[in-house]
């Protein structure tokens, strides 16, 4: 039996939410399918609402059964599970409630792990709660949450309050993206292939690529959505994220103090964007109506309970510099967006063309080599590479061919894990290497709010584009400045 070591007791602060029935509660059970929770660890669900122990397992099956896909809930599995369960109604706002979960929890027995599935304006409040009933000594974790703050002082303010009572060592920022098995293979891709680290820099990089579309709207979030825009939502975390794994140098260990002090220096290198370059690279967009594979859908103004006259982006697209030696002089090329023709994330290295073309006859122009990372949904890795059409003839004939590596085909009996169990594993076994540092989490403000004070100098709305699109003309246009164009368009 492969048991994880650390006995935990994992106090899930809002229980009931979206994100602990889609996400949390299915990972929880997959880790104790694969019997990677320890046997006399707990999960405490902390909500409101005044419930039994045996109505709180009734919800907790029925989110498995909505949401763990491809299989049925294995019986013996549940039923070791469902023993783990237990509820606890606490009303967050009040401090004396809090009593309830100190009467159940023992970390002399049980190390606490709190995560805070909840908007960020209660962080303070839960760790007030906790630090009343004990439950914020070391070895106690806290697992946040993103957003962390709306601008860098907000972040700050919670950060602030949050060490108050956690030391950094104790504090877990997640990012589900640091989870996904694409993006840590980044790691392995980067620095155990020659092939690559060796050919990791401006010297034979011609620019990178790195794009996040969705297919949905704001799925009857407006308000939320509409006070955080794509910049903040998607940008300021997730893709930051993935290009400082990309950017960075390597490491000299693999572990938590080495990989953050690396990402951080690629956060500090960011070149600014203010009103003197904002037009040149940057775009925003906002969806109007249009289809979304055969389905219309309304434009974003169009949305329930939008206001009309909003200048919230949906759409954000980014030439970013990194100025340090490895990247002078190549671009970062970041996309993401609402309502796009398919849901996909993806890196893609284009490599620098060959200097001189000997099959100029056939091709007169060699198209250049590509490493596409696929994120999702198919996660794998691509190489895009030349190679003879076979045949006779006078002239050889060259085809862009690609070398597949797709996870699921060559992996065909793992089962990929999700992002958030790989995540919950590392918390409760206290590895930080795939969490973030607070001076990432700031210093990926510093950055984002000098493109949203940008942004309001200019005072330009933004660049409407039609659902089912692949965003604004102009974002098409900034690449095409440089003699460049998005890999859906190649």
């Amino acid at each position: 039996m492969t048991t994880a070591a650390t006995c935990c007791d994992l106090i899930l602060f809002g229980t009931l939410g979206d994100l602990a029935r889609r996400k949390l509660l299915p990972a929880l059970y997959q880790l104790e399918k694969a019997e990677l929770l320890h046997q006399d660890s707990r999960i405490i669900g902390v909500a409101r609402d005044a419930m039994s122990a045996d109505d709180y397992r009734t919800r907790v099956r029925e989110s498995l059964q909505q949401f763990v896909t491809k299989e049925s809930i294995d019986e013996e599995v549940w039923q070791r599970f469902s023993a783990k369960l237990v509820y606890c109604a606490v009303d967050l706002a009040d401090l004396e409630a809090y009593s309830a979960l100190g009467d159940i929890t023992d970390p002399t027995k049980r190390t606490p792990i709190s995560y805070f599935a909840t908007p960020p304006a209660l962080f303070p409040i839960i760790c007030d709660g906790l630090a009343s009933v004990n439950l914020i000594t070391a070895p106690a974790r806290v697992v946040l949450e993103k957003p962390l703050g709306h601008n860098l002082i907000s972040s700050r303010k919670i950060n602030q309050h949050v060490g108050r009572y956690f030391d950094e060592s104790q504090i877990y920022r997640i990012d589900h993206y640091l989870g996904k098995e694409t993006v840590l293979n980044l790691l392995a891709l980067r620095f155990a292939n020659s092939i690559f680290s060796s050919h990791w820099d401006h010297s034979t990089i011609d620019h990178i690529q790195i794009t996040a579309a969705e297919q949905v709207g704001v799925e009857g979030r407006w308000s939320y959505y509409d006070d955080a825009g794509q910049l903040r939502d998607m940008v300021q975390n997730h893709l930051l994220q993935v290009l400082s794994l990309i950017a960075m140098e390597p490491p000299t260990r693999l572990d938590a103090d080495s990989i953050r002090d690396e990402k951080l220096k690629v956060l500090k290198s960011l070149r600014p964007i203010t009103s003197q370059n904002v037009r040149d690279d940057t775009v925003r967009g906002q969806y109007t109506a249009g289809f979304v594979g055969d389905s219309k859908v309304p434009g974003y103004l169009d949305e329930d309970g939008a206001k009309s006259k909003s200048v919230t982006e949906t759409f954000v697209a980014l030439k970013v510099h990194i100025d340090n030696w490895r990247w002078s002089g190549v671009p970062f090329y970041i996309r993401t967006g609402k309502r796009m023709p398919q849901k996909r994330t993806e890196v893609v290295i284009s490599f620098k063309p060959q200097p001189h073309n000997i099959f100029h006859e056939t091709l007169s122009q060699l198209p250049p080599n590509k490493l596409i990372i696929r994120l999702q949904p198919d996660e794998g890795v691509e190489i895009q590479m030349m190679n003879k059409v076979p045949g006779l003839g006078k002239q050889m004939q060259l085809k862009p061919t690609t070398l597949d590596l797709s996870f699921y085909e060559t992996f065909e009996n793992k089962r990929i894990a999700d992002a958030y169990e790989r995540l919950l594993l590392e918390a409760i076994e206290g590895n930080q290497y795939l969490f973030v540092h607070r001076e990432e989490v700031e210093h990926a403000w510093r950055y984002i709010d000098g493109i949203l004070a940008a942004w309001s100098d200019t005072a330009e709305s933004p660049k409407s584009y039609q659902a089912g699109t692949w965003g604004p003309v102009a974002s098409v246009s900034l690449m095409a400045h440089d003699g460049r164009q998005w890999d859906d368009e190649s």
